[in-house]
């Protein structure tokens, strides 16, 4: 298992919240995502690494930016 935080900038509601997990949670692999809206950050454990461009993909799905590390 992996688990990797990114940041993720302009969620402000519960319903941003549900949208980029239903995302992330759909990326092949994805066990679990954990969200914190105050922080902005999502916390995904995987079955192995992802590739940075699907999360940010699945985030800009949702309607949200990844911000770059």
């Amino acid at each position: 298992m992996v688990t990797t935080t990114y940041q993720v900038q302009g969620m402000t509601c519960g319903h941003c919240v549900s949208a980029v997990s239903a995302e992330v949670g759909a990326i092949p692999g994805v066990n679990d995502v954990q969200v914190d809206l105050a922080s902005g950050q999502v916390t995904v454990t995987s079955e192995d690494a992802l590739d940075t461009a699907s999360v940010r993909a699945a985030v800009d799905e949702a309607g949200y930016d990844l911000v770059d590390a």
